[in-house]
């Protein structure tokens, strides 16, 4: 998405990878502790916004996250906030 805007908005992520995830090695026996950090996730519920853009047209914001969504292994929809005054 940073690509394709080039500098000229600015990109906010809404969610953060806070839960670490262990696993031990494959043909290990059981016991002698946890195993090693393997990953880190974050659990996404239904209707969570992922990300926003701000500062590009609507155009130019609809191709990058089109771009991103296709690299995500969930639906994405894309929402326009109409100005308040």
């Amino acid at each position: 998405m940073r690509r394709k805007i080039k500098r000229r908005g600015r990109v906010w992520i809404n969610v953060f990878p806070h839960i670490p995830v262990t696993s031990k090695p494959t043909e290990v026996r059981m016991g002698k502790g946890k195993g090693s950090l393997s990953y880190w996730c974050c659990p996404v519920k239904k209707g969570t916004i992922l990300f926003e853009l701000g500062g590009v047209s609507t155009e130019l914001a609809k191709q990058a996250l089109l771009l991103g969504s296709h690299k995500l292994p969930c639906s994405t929809k894309f929402i326009v906030q109409q100005p308040t005054l």
